[in-house]
């Protein structure tokens, strides 16, 4: 318990922590893995291969984070401009909207990891000032982080979703998520959309002097950056499988409804780890959707939550702070939000 309360505390209180992300998170993954004595040769493979493979594919985050910088890096002039041709083309509330939209609703299909690197490159080009960047960016990786649980090509959880609940009695199959959980999800996502429109599309007009001067990358910055992620993602396994024991310690004892709330704690734990604990064949579907909606969406409270916060807070340079200002209070309004449709209504 130590361990988890100076994941959440220290990030907070020291700038040099809070500059380093992926280093103090490494370093509680390490920690934690020599606390709970797991250390295990095929555990440190999985850490090192997880960022640069998905299933047996031989491209993970760290190669598409990579790629897409050095190809926004060769094309950014024209790229800008075309973002700015279709906001303009659009009006900024319709923009802002579809480009949510589709980044939550297209996550299922193309991968999350994809969807937040092209999210990013977009919302890098928009003329916002930082703030109103960093809340569009935010809303967006909310969107991104439920979305990609409806079908298993979007992230970790719904893959282990389906081949959990694979047998009987549930049978899952590829369009599994879809079917049970699809409409909650998607309702969430088009309302995040228009959330974000009705707050920044009035905003994106007002071009803040200097505002793109952060965006500019070099292709030194961007392998750093790719490095950067690369090293996150390999200390979020080890920190999924150093608090694992702690887990299922805990969330045995606990019954659905408190299992919702609790699974805030996928804000800075692997959600992928806390599904492969919580779901199996003898719980009801609405344990099921209930469990999958508390993790798709405290995921986005904070930037170790998921994925897309991790691409986007490394590229546009969002501090822990700066994230938990805006995601714990969107992520706390969706939970109460959903817990009342799911618990009490």
């Amino acid at each position: 318990m130590a361990l988890v309360a100076t994941i959440l505390i220290l990030p907070f209180f020291f700038k040099k922590i809070e500059k380093n992300l992926e280093l103090f998170f490494l370093i509680m993954g390490v920690s934690a893995l020599t606390v709970s004595g797991l250390w295990d040769g095929s555990l440190v493979w999985e850490a090192l291969k997880a960022p640069v493979m998905i299933g047996a594919l031989p491209i993970g985050i760290f190669q598409v984070v990579l790629a897409l910088g050095l190809l926004m890096h060769a094309f950014n002039v024209p790229f800008s401009r075309w973002v700015l041709h279709t906001a303009k083309t659009l009006g900024h509330r319709i923009f802002i909207f579809l480009l949510i939209a589709l980044v939550g609703l297209l996550s299922s299909v193309i991968s999350v990891i994809l969807a937040a690197s092209i999210l990013t490159e977009i919302v890098a080009a928009l003329p916002l000032a930082r703030p109103e960047k960093n809340r569009l960016i935010v809303i967006a990786c909310f969107a991104a982080g439920m979305g990609a649980c409806l079908s298993p090509l979007g992230e970790p959880l719904s893959t282990i979703l389906v081949a959990k609940l694979s047998g009987p009695p549930y049978h899952a199959g590829f369009l599994f998520p879809l079917k049970n959980f699809g409409v909650p999800i998607i309702a969430g996502v088009l309302g995040l959309a228009a959330w974000g429109a009705y707050r920044l599309g009035p905003k994106m007009s007002l071009l803040a002097r200097g505002a793109h001067a952060h965006d500019i990358e070099t292709p030194k910055s961007i392998f750093i950056r790719a490095l950067k992620v690369y090293i996150f993602i390999a200390a979020l396994v080890f920190i999924g499988e150093g608090f694992k024991p702690l887990m299922l310690w805990y969330l045995i004892k606990i019954p659905s409804a408190g299992l919702y709330w609790i699974n805030m704690s996928s804000a800075v734990l692997d959600n992928a780890t806390l599904a492969a604990i919580e779901i199996g064949p003898s719980m009801a579907l609405s344990q099921v959707i209930s469990i999958v909606l508390g993790l798709s969406i405290s995921g986005g409270m904070l930037i170790p939550g998921n994925i897309p916060n991790i691409i986007a807070a490394s590229r546009l340079k969002i501090s822990m702070k700066e994230w938990a200002s805006i995601g714990i209070p969107l992520g706390m309004s969706l939970l109460a939000l959903y817990f009342i449709i799911l618990y009490v209504l």
